[in-house]
């Protein structure tokens, strides 16, 4: 399909504004496509200087390529035609959309169907086509740049208009491949990456996508592209759209429509953007083909306003600014005017007296700082009149001096002056288009560098195999578990769970707490009962008999006789760690802040099984109440390292019993100073 030597297109027109039309035009007049071409449309007898037939039937050779410009109505039995002339792929722009019938499988599943019968690849449908730039081939309906330059990003989109949209930017983004795949009734974006992993010229990927429609397929991709360390950046839409309305565990409710993304993009080192504008910074930087080593981000400025805006932005978006050594500073103090301070990010400018020695000299002090591991040069890219001491002059005299990433950094797209910007582009170097969206580019190329650090994961469950048999024999029963069960379910995969024993008297209970040692919990354990706190069955800090008495008194009453007694956690911070299944992607961990307040706060992160101490800690690190672990007020620190060793032994149990489990909380899971302690256990098994 996307390297076609023939290429038929069906419903070709000369009614100039027609897709038929503009198909043709791309592919002829447009594109550098030198093999066969053949307009079939029984009401012209040539087209564009080519023979039209009146089907596909009357081409006299089995083609490559068959781009179907037709209505939903004729699109079945023009792909069976296809099929039968044994035509290899096909583009579909129309959205195969018909009434529903309640006999008839829909339109789109049966088009799938005969192209996987007949071995066919297709683009679509609903899409706009794809332009091969490297190859020249042009299959898309709808007028695009007529002069398009090869380079090295492959853009995959469901969005026919964001397909459109790249194709025509003005800041020398250059393209491989564009596909506007659409509904990919067969074909998906999986596919297409692995084809563009395959060309030697691609240096980063982005992608629009809806949805991944091959998990499994993409997986691969993705570890393809991080073998040959090619960049991938993902647009993923639709997080908002809809929610879980049946869900019984809060780890459910956190993970909701997008955490299977979350985890899959964090596993598999994606890059998620939030507009095309941060899309095409952070594509523009990464082909740039410079990696960031160790340290953190410098910037210099030409204001002392646009500075602290950088500084508020940088905190935003979560960049690291780097700290300067000696060198640079002593270096600084000697360049700039009275009164300016030689720090990070850096204003330079003061009366304008040697502006290019003193611009030039700055930039090269900051990238020569072993602190400082890429570069932004954060001024207004307009017009340039001083060549010797502008800006663009002063940025490239240091470009080529190092291999740090360096880039002009401009806070007003609006302001930009393209034809100057183009010396910038012409030296292969980057200029980004706005504060946010730059920025977030720059804490893209670290977490790029963060990821690809990460040791291997390990291949073995670090649970004997006679005990993981056990508990999958266990939950492939279906039965419901207690707490009790659950609690010795994760202290078997090493998250440390509370001292609880089981009673179903007064009596028991308080023997239970006499065993344990006051002060205790009493919870209820009711079978019917799954969140305890929402209907007052839980019952804290019990410091002696009589109170032991009125609170078993009370959930007697109120829920029924069987409770469990618990020895009280020491004080700290409350965690929630969880494990819920998604349709699509199968098993995730979830840690999130814990406690009653846990789906309110919504401060959490999910992962793919199985996981590290490292990739532990990278979730750990990223929930907003991250700061509380390090002890507030007072309060001492938490062991964060006895946190992460609980997740990893939640993922090991994920990964291992996931495919049998619906969903599991742990919740709180208490992290104070001397470990973490999971008080709380509902597990929820699959019906079989």
């Amino acid at each position: 399909m996307l390297e076609a030597r023939s290429v038929a297109v069906i419903g070709a027109s000369g009614r100039e504004g027609s897709v038929g039309h503009e198909t043709l035009r791309e592919l002829v007049a447009l594109g550098r496509f030198e093999g066969p071409v053949y307009p079939v449309n029984p009401r012209y007898d040539e087209l564009f200087g080519h023979p039209c037939y009146a089907s596909i039937d009357e081409v006299p050779e089995p083609v490559d390529l068959a781009v179907i410009a037709l209505a939903n109505a004729q699109l079945e039995a023009t792909l069976r035609a296809c099929a039968d002339a044994g035509v290899g792929s096909a583009v579909i722009y129309a959205s195969g959309f018909e009434e529903p019938s309640p006999d008839t499988p829909p339109l789109t599943e049966r088009l799938a169907q005969v192209a996987r019968e007949a071995g066919m690849a297709i683009c679509g449908g609903n899409c706009m086509g794809f332009v091969n730039v490297e190859r020249g081939l042009r299959a898309t309906g709808w007028e695009e740049p007529a002069e398009l330059l090869p380079g090295g990003i492959t853009f995959v989109s469901h969005s026919g208009s964001a397909f459109a949209a790249f194709m025509h930017n003005d800041r020398d983004l250059r393209f491989n491949l564009l596909a506007s795949s659409g509904q990919e009734f067969v074909t998906t974006t999986s596919d297409y990456m692995a084809y563009a992993l395959g060309l030697e010229s691609t240096e980063a990927i982005g992608l629009f996508v809806e949805t991944i429609r091959d998990p499994q397929g993409f997986r691969a991709a993705m570890r393809s592209a991080n073998e040959r360390d090619v960049p991938v950046v993902v647009l993923k839409v639709g997080r908002e759209a809809f929610t879980r309305e049946m869900v019984t565990a809060h780890s459910g409710a956190l993970a909701g429509e997008d955490g299977a993304y979350e985890a899959l993009f964090e596993a598999e080192g994606v890059h998620r953007v939030e507009s095309l504008d941060e899309m095409a910074d952070t594509l523009a930087l990464f082909v740039a083909g410079r990696r960031a080593g160790p340290g953190a981000l410098a910037t210099a400025h030409d204001s002392g306003g646009e500075r602290a805006m950088m500084v508020d932005a940088a905190a935003a978006v979560g960049v690291p600014l780097a700290t300067l050594g000696p060198e640079a500073t002593s270096t600084l103090v000697a360049l700039l005017d009275e009164g300016l301070l030689p720090i990070n990010p850096l204003d330079f400018w003061g009366t304008g007296r040697d502006a290019g020695e003193v611009i030039t000299g700055s930039l090269r002090a900051l990238v020569r700082d072993p602190n400082v591991a890429a570069l932004a040069f954060g001024v207004d890219l307009v017009t340039d009149d001083a060549d010797e001491e502008g800006y663009f002059s002063c940025f490239l005299n240091v470009w080529p001096e190092t291999d740090k990433p360096m880039a002009m950094l401009s806070n007003f797209a609006g302001g930009i002056d393209r034809t100057d910007v183009a010396r910038i582009y012409s030296a292969g170097a980057p200029a980004l288009e706005g504060t946010l969206t730059g920025l977030a580019a720059f804490r893209h190329l670290f977490d790029h560098r963060d990821h690809r650090a990460l040791p291997p994961l390990p291949r073995t469950s670090p649970v004997a195999d006679d005990l993981r048999e056990r508990w999958l024999a266990r939950l492939a029963t279906g039965g419901a578990f207690s707490e009790l069960e659950g609690l010795a379910l994760l202290a078997d995969y090493g998250v440390p769970t509370v001292d609880a024993v089981a009673a179903a008297t007064a009596e028991d209970a308080m023997s239970a707490a006499q065993r344990l040692g006051f002060p205790v919990a009493v919870k209820t354990a009711v079978p019917s009962v799954q969140h305890k706190s929402d209907v007052g069955g839980v019952r804290l800090g019990i410091d002696d008999s009589t109170s032991l008495e009125d609170a078993y008194s009370d959930l007697e009453r109120d829920l029924g006789p069987e409770v469990v007694v618990s020895r009280m956690a020491p004080r700290g911070v409350e965690i929630a760690l969880g494990v819920v299944r998604d349709p699509a992607f199968g098993p995730l961990v979830l840690v999130a802040a814990g406690g009653v307040l846990v789906e309110v706060l919504h401060d959490r992160r999910l992962a793919l099984p199985p996981l590290d101490e490292a990739r532990a800690l990278r979730m750990i690190d990223r929930l907003r109440i991250r700061p509380l672990l390090d002890g507030v007020r007072g309060s001492p620190a938490a062991d964060v390292g006895a946190l992460a060793r609980a997740v990893v032994g939640l993922s090991w149990l994920a990964h291992d019993l996931g495919e049998h489990l619906e969903a599991l909380d742990a919740n709180p899971v208490i992290c104070g100073t001397d470990g973490c302690v999971a008080v709380d256990a509902l597990v929820i098994p699959r019906t079989p």
